[in-house]
């Protein structure tokens, strides 16, 4: 975690300052409107981003959908996934994030004022409830992100298999499927180095209700993995 030191070092001035206003934020989430908590994350962000000599190369942002009510399927590499998303994409959207990662400080407050879901895995109930819950917000224009790994790879930039279920709530809702194509975004936090380094965020082209409606969820995680996967492959080394 030497980069975070890093981020709070070269922005020590104004890190009291966000980290109240991250906390009052949280603590009074439904006072602001998604786009203002949005738009005081992604300024925290980008500070953070400075700092810690990160740059975010961003492709594909004409392929967002123009209405609300989509999910973004990344691949997981890391913690800092959800935070090279925020710099990248200016639409709000909400998170569903494994529950172990629900108490670690920072993360935390970004995941209450982004009124995540935090899935516990071993409860099955409470994960049909939260398919539900995500597929009726999607549907009444709420964007989602979803990791369908389920946990993150321990392998760089090679794509783990892609659940099946992680797709229940889209095709519930019949939104649009926005793969997100992540490069190197392991490297700010589960790497020792604070070295610059560029993390790769690639919107692909959206898959639309008309088009998966007659596939399983399990040929959609399949078909998402090779969008993905083969965008990494092109782009890795550039």
């Amino acid at each position: 975690m030497r980069r975070i030191v890093l981020m709070v070092i070269r922005n020590i001035l104004l890190v009291p300052i966000m980290w109240f206003k991250l906390c009052y934020y949280a603590s009074h989430v439904d006072k602001y409107t998604e786009e203002e908590r949005y738009k005081m994350l992604r300024f925290i962000d980008h500070r953070a981003n400075i700092g810690g000599n990160v740059d975010i190369e961003i492709h594909g942002l004409e392929n967002i959908p123009k209405e609300s009510g989509f999910i973004f399927f990344p691949n997981h590499q890391g913690l800092y996934d959800v935070l090279a998303i925020i710099e990248a994409c200016p639409v709000p959207f909400s998170v569903v994030a494994k529950k172990e990662v629900e108490n670690i400080p920072f993360l935390k407050q970004v995941f209450i004022c982004l009124k995540a879901y935090m899935l516990d895995r071993n409860d099955v109930r409470q994960a049909l409830q939260i398919i539900n819950n995500v597929a009726n917000e999607v549907q009444n224009g709420r964007n989602y992100l979803i990791f369908a790994e389920g946990t993150r790879s321990k392998n760089g930039n090679r794509v783990g298999e892609f659940k099946g279920g992680s797709f229940k709530s889209a095709t519930k809702a019949k939104c649009p499927i926005v793969p997100v194509a992540l490069i190197d975004s392991f490297k700010p936090f589960d790497t020792k180095s604070i070295k610059h380094v560029k993390v790769q965020v690639h919107f692909l082209k959206p898959l639309y209700y008309n088009e998966y409606k007659e596939m399983r969820t399990t040929q959609i995680a399949a078909l998402v993995h090779h969008r993905i996967q083969d965008t990494i492959d092109r782009h890795e080394y550039q």
